[in-house]
């Protein structure tokens, strides 16, 4: 699941991380407000404002300004609430903005330079192990740095069975070129860091910039936060920040009807109990001359109602020129998937697409004469290449 910025910052403070202060704000009478109220708590006199979508470059697509006065503050808040943010990391018609951060300037004079660095905590899957990577070249072009200058990207592994140790902490400090009371504050910042991305669940995190003041404080002056979705039954409250209006509506229906379903940019809808065999099926599809247009995993309890429910969600996607249910009859009955199917191309009526169906397993004899004796323009296959040689057909 993912976070806003301002909600990431609020789970690390909590944790003992220091963050760039800012209050959110849904119009701009309250985002001068927060100014005003922001002014009175940390003394700044200049104000950022920044678009709260979940996705990356917001800089970059207009989403960040910089205000100078209250005045400023309102038009800067009016002309970036309600746009349309368009990021490299947003779909093409970009994303609704629908809230705003406002956040205290740290970009003070003081005695030293300001740095920025880039931070982020990860699963490295390949070796099992959480990773810290981290560079001194931080800021909106961090990707380029990633491609032009891999040396200044580091990682640091974390062994599972002692945590990240100090020494770890002590080292990223030093390769990121922080020295005096700064290495010291980056030191305590890299740990809080850490215990907050173990106490969360999350499964990532991603600070950039790691902010180095004048006078040598590390904060996080932005929060890119993912919480592990398997985790949230030990969070409820950090469950209630889920932001659908950010999520695609159709996932979101899916959910609501207990579906692991992902949209892709295919034309194939799939509909399979099982993710081992949905990505199966969905390299049957590729193999057959299509492309998936979905993730659909029905789960291994799929009845009548869950089946209709899938269909629906899958016609729900313009793209789509067929339907391939696969199904294995392990828990599940394939008779009772097979009646699903019947009732639901019934209960929807007009479906131009053609179903390619294969149910294997418990009553998958039953399954196949209740979808031949149906009269639906259904395809009910056995062999699984039998399945993508239809799908090629169809398609043709």
């Amino acid at each position: 699941m993912n976070l806003h910025e301002y909600q990431g910052k609020e789970i690390l403070s909590k944790y003992g991380v220091a963050i760039q202060r800012g209050i959110v704000a849904h119009t701009p009478e309250e985002a001068v407000a927060a100014g005003k109220q922001l002014e009175s708590m940390t003394g700044t006199k200049f104000y950022v404002v920044k678009a709260q979508i979940h996705a990356g470059g917001r800089g970059k697509g207009g989403g960040v300004k910089v205000a100078k006065s209250l005045d400023d503050l309102r038009e800067k808040a009016t002309n970036i609430i309600g746009m349309q943010l368009i990021t490299p990391q947003t779909p093409p018609t970009g994303k609704k903005v629908h809230k705003v951060l406002i956040a205290e300037d740290v970009y003070y004079p003081g005695p030293s330079e300001h740095k920025e660095f880039y931070m982020s905590i990860l699963l490295d899957r390949a070796k099992g192990r959480h990773t810290v990577m981290y560079s001194p070249a931080g800021g909106m072009d961090i990707e380029a740095v990633a491609e032009e200058t891999p040396h200044l990207i580091f990682k640091e592994e974390i062994d599972p069975k002692v945590g990240l140790m100090p020494f770890q902490c002590r080292k990223i400090a030093f390769n990121l070129g922080c020295s005096g009371n700064a290495h010291k504050e980056m030191v305590k910042f890299v740990d809080a860091l850490y215990k907050a991305f173990l106490g969360c669940d999350a499964s990532m995190f991603e600070i950039n910039p790691v902010f180095k003041t004048s006078d040598d404080k590390i904060i996080a002056v932005d929060a890119k936060v993912t919480l592990d979705d398997n985790a949230l039954f030990r969070h409820p409250a950090y469950a209630e920040m889920r932001d659908v209006t950010e999520e695609d509506p159709t996932e979101v229906e899916a959910a609501s009807f207990d579906l692991n379903y992902v949209k892709l940019d295919g034309n194939v809808g799939c509909m399979v109990n099982g993710a081992g065999l949905a990505m199966a099926t969905m390299d049957i599809i590729k193999l057959s001359g299509g492309e998936p247009a979905n993730f659909l995993d029905v789960g291994g309890t799929a009845n009548a109602q869950r089946v209709e429910n899938a269909f629906r969600i899958i016609l729900k996607d313009e793209n789509v020129k067929a339907i391939l249910v696969n199904i294995f009859g392990g828990i599940v009955r394939c008779d009772r998937v097979a009646q699903g199917i019947v009732d639901a191309y019934k209960n929807i009526g007009d479906i131009r697409v053609p179903i390619i169906v294969r149910l294997q397993g418990t009553n998958a004899t039953e399954a196949k004469k209740l979808i031949d004796e149906s009269g639906l323009k259904v395809h009910s296959v056995i062999q699984l290449k039998d399945a993508a040689a239809k799908v090629k057909e169809v398609l043709a």
